[in-house]
């Protein structure tokens, strides 16, 4: 089905993104996913594209506004190449647009001409040991000197993308108690910089997938912040994360209908090229009609999440519409990528093959942002149930 979201210019952004994938990454996947991150000079590199400077605004050496297209178009590359670029879609994607949307002019100037330039690189660190989708239930707390000052910062991080290799983590912690009525409240955003004193990296947790991305353990022991760290105003998290979970969702929901056409590519090529009884695999009919609903569904996925896309650039995206895109378009890519690989036979279990490394690394797009049960709850809600 022809699409209408792009443009020529978006086009000319694919074909350096494109080049520079084929170029500087997909060689690189084995070696990275023994590693267990990329090299920065790979975001130096995507700063050089333009590529981190995503509205970013021209005085901080960035784009200025830009659509989220261009964004989309990375993640569909960098699938197509069954590639990795590290943590980049945290990065820019999740973590650069709390900086843009809430920092004041002081930390803007501190911090963002170095996202641009790739010299800080951004996580941010919610999810805590048995506290995952229910942040009010976080308890790493930050406790304001009695000089005002500074806070100093205790409490532990788990599961946090690209928490080992980022200079700037924006940190989600109780800075006062929950509310009797409200346990979301209380909860502030402090950005700390990972040479501060009583900050560390524990185990770079090992995943089913997604290896060369490293997702970390962190800890805080008695971390001094200084007030001018802190983003936004005190207590007022929850409202900050919600109002970016959103864009969040709709990304993962753009990469899994992504990495669903990779595997169908890579299948469709597959089967046209191994033989079976004297046959091509692709002459079946189950073949044909395996890939056939795989193609249905993908296009079905495709048109929601270049929706979303467009409601996202007017600004129309909703909560409960980034939660429908989420959950189609993560669940629709489940199936389709395990469907491609099983028509691998026992190839497909092979980690040398793109569609394995596919299958592993698209599992979790039901789990992270926000699980699928949580996604069935808040378009539940949207419905009045």
């Amino acid at each position: 089905m022809k699409r209408s979201i792009y443009t020529e210019e978006h086009e000319a952004f694919r074909e350096s993104v494109r080049a520079f994938i084929a170029k500087e990454a997909a060689p690189h996947i084995h070696e990275w996913e023994t590693a267990g991150q990329v090299p920065r000079s790979v975001f130096k590199g995507l700063a050089e594209l333009g590529a981190l400077g995503f509205d970013i605004p021209e005085e901080y050496g960035g784009l200025g506004p830009t659509s989220y297209r261009f964004q989309a178009i990375i993640h569909e590359e960098v699938a197509w190449a069954a590639a990795s670029i590290g943590h980049h879609h945290v990065n820019t994607g999740v973590v650069l647009p709390y900086l843009l949307g809430i920092a004041n002019t002081e930390q803007k100037h501190r911090w963002l001409p170095g996202c641009a330039s790739g010299d800080i690189l951004l996580a941010i660190a919610m999810t805590e040991p048995g506290t995952g989708s229910d942040l009010a239930g976080i308890r790493t707390t930050a406790r304001l000197s009695a000089d005002g000052t500074h806070y100093t910062l205790n409490g532990a991080k788990t599961f946090i993308t690209g928490g080992a290799v980022s200079d700037l983590i924006l940190v989600v912690c109780r800075t006062s108690p929950p509310a009797p009525d409200d346990r979301r409240a209380g909860l502030s955003i402090l950005c700390v910089e990972s040479t501060s004193t009583g900050f560390a990296v524990g185990r770079k947790l090992d995943k089913i997938g997604r290896h060369s991305m490293d997702t970390a353990e962190l800890s805080f022991t008695d971390v001094r912040v200084p007030v001018e760290n802190l983003l936004g105003e005190e207590g007022r998290a929850f409202s900050y994360l919600s109002r970016n979970l959103p864009r969040e969702r709709l990304s993962i929901g753009v990469a899994g209908v992504a990495q669903a056409r990779a595997a169908i590519r890579y299948a469709t090529e597959y089967v046209q090229q191994r033989t079976v009884f004297g046959k091509p695999v692709a002459s079946f009919q189950n073949t044909k009609f395996v890939l056939a609903e795989c193609e249905a569904e993908f296009r079905a996925a495709e048109a929601l999440a270049d929706r979303g896309v467009e409601l996202d650039d007017t600004g129309e995206l909703t909560a409960a519409d980034a939660a429908r895109i989420k959950l189609f378009c993560t669940e629709a890519a489940g199936r389709i990528v395990d469907k491609c690989l099983q028509l691998h036979g026992g190839y497909g279990y092979m980690t040398e093959y793109p569609i394995a490394r596919l299958y592993a690394d698209t599992r979790v797009s039901r789990i992270y942002g926000g699980t699928s049960e949580v996604m069935k709850s808040i378009v539940a809600k949207d419905l009045g149930l």
